[in-house]
């Protein structure tokens, strides 16, 4: 290890910065954002340095740093950051007898500390450093740390302070405050500030406390109502990738895609809800009520759904249930299969020269029909249709459309496991759509999409797979 990692207080600390540009700016707004009081000296300014100096949040010395040297001993920490080789050297040599800290800006030989890339989440705080071999590699894995770190920890660091005391003097035992601390920053207390609702996290955790004390019970549990989106793991959520990397338990139906499934926690239980034409692994009404008691005894429960929960996927039925059992739950919303798939096809569900809308309804067949669909509105030129589930009523799905208005030549599109290696898209017309998929081993889940939209496949199509 090259470099000691250290926290800086630098409240109210005078600092000192040695240059006027854009790169001392950099430096001055991370020493601010510390809270430190700092000083610039060069004899001229950028744009944004002079502005700060007028409103008195910087102090600047215009002169050359070499007239300023005996002032040094005044500073707690010492940045150089010009582009004369001659300056910061020289205030590399007198930060360096002094013993102060000192930073010569992309001269890491020339440094006794170097800047990290830093993930502020104050109070929670995290650094990245590549020991100045490659500042740009360590700002990268900033960015994939910062996509783990939700911007809420910092409240929620803030909501651990506020009842530290309290539960230090409610547990005495520190194994047993300890289990409590883990239970609250990983559970539902820790998920209601993250989404913002920090006082509805109070309530929880001071019925989990009361709990705690008592023994009388384990802490709630909570649950989430994921999409999974349309099948590439790549289309997920931060937020979704995090809650299925944190559920003890997850119940999944058929069309969560295996490779988003691989990423769900190892030590997870998984339960599978799938639904099918004619076959249901589960009823709703039991899904409903298996959510509800996973989540009574004191788990993570995360219902894993294909697309978006609230588009076709029964979402709003689940949490129903979950209000009239007084179940904390959240929603997070994903990617539906017809903006997924479209997207992927190169096809786009509205152009001002195609369709000025959309509209998306559901083929599941009764009776060998389409049932609950307004023929006659969904006919009408210059929009597009989106049919979730319509493979197997493909063939009446067409007929109908025909039969109330629209022209057999009207384009068609059927996609088969849309966004993932597996995509099929196959393309005609109402009159030829069914008798091509028919002549392809297609299978579910496909999505089928109607409208002169469909024309701008070919031109737009831009992802390919072994099997297109």
């Amino acid at each position: 290890m090259d470099y000691l990692p250290l926290f800086f207080k630098l409240t109210d600390a005078p600092c000192l910065v040695v240059g006027g540009g854009e790169v001392a700016l950099r430096k001055v707004d991370t020493l601010r954002r510390a809270g430190a009081s700092v000083t610039v000296i060069s004899p001229a300014l950028c744009p944004a340095l002079t502005e700060l100096a007028e409103g008195g949040h910087i102090h600047w010395v215009a002169g050359e740093f070499a007239a300023y040297v005996s002032e040094l001993p005044g500073f707690r920490l010492v940045i150089s950051a010009t582009d004369r080789a001659d300056v910061n050297q020289a205030v590399y040599r007198a930060a360096v007898a002094l013993n102060l800290p000192v930073n010569v800006v992309d001269c890491p030989e020339l440094c006794t500390f170097i800047f990290p890339a830093i993930i502020d989440r104050s109070p929670v705080v995290a650094a990245v450093s590549s020991g100045g071999v490659s500042p740009v590699l360590a700002r990268l894995l900033r960015g994939r740390i910062e996509a783990l770190i939700p911007p809420g920890f910092g409240e929620l660091a803030r909501l651990a302070e506020r009842y530290r005391s309290q539960v230090k003097a409610a547990l005495t035992d520190p194994s047993r405050r300890r289990r409590f601390w883990e239970s609250a920053l990983q559970g539902t207390p820790a998920e209601l500030v993250l989404s913002g609702r920090s006082g509805e996290a109070e309530a929880v955790l001071e019925r989990d406390l009361a709990a705690a004390v008592s023994g009388s019970s384990a802490a709630a549990g909570m649950v989430y109502l994921v999409g999974a989106g349309p099948g590439d793991p790549d289309l997920l959520t931060v937020r979704a990738l995090r809650l299925i990397q944190e559920a003890d338990v997850v119940v999944y139906d058929r069309l969560v895609s295996p490779e988003v499934m691989a990423l769900v926690r190892k030590d997870a239980e998984r339960i599978y809800a799938g639904k099918q034409r004619s076959e249901h692994t589960l009823p709703q009404d039991q899904i409903n009520r298996l959510l509800a008691d996973l989540a009574k005894s004191g788990r993570r429960v995360v219902r894993l759904k294909g697309g978006d929960p609230f588009i076709f996927g029964r979402g709003g039925e689940e949490i129903e249930t979950l209000m009239a059992e007084g179940i904390v739950f959240q929603v997070v919303p994903g990617i539906t299969a017809a903006s997924g798939c479209a997207a992927y096809a190169g096809i786009p569900l509205t152009h001002r020269d195609y369709a000025q809308s959309c509209t998306f309804v559901t083929g599941h067949l009764k009776d060998g029909t389409v049932i609950d669909l307004d023929w006659r509105r969904l006919a009408v030129p210059q929009q597009t249709i989106v049919i979730y589930m319509g493979l197997q009523g493909l063939e009446a799905i067409c007929d109908s459309l025909q039969a109330h208005g629209c022209a057999p030549d009207l384009p068609a599109a059927l996609i088969q496991q849309g966004t993932t290696r597996h995509q099929v898209v196959v393309t005609g017309t109402l009159a030829s759509l069914p008798g091509k998929v028919a002549e392809r081993n297609i299978k579910a889940p496909t999505l089928v999409i109607i409208g002169q939209v469909v024309r701008l496949h070919e031109r737009l199509a831009w992802f390919h797979t072994d099997g297109a």
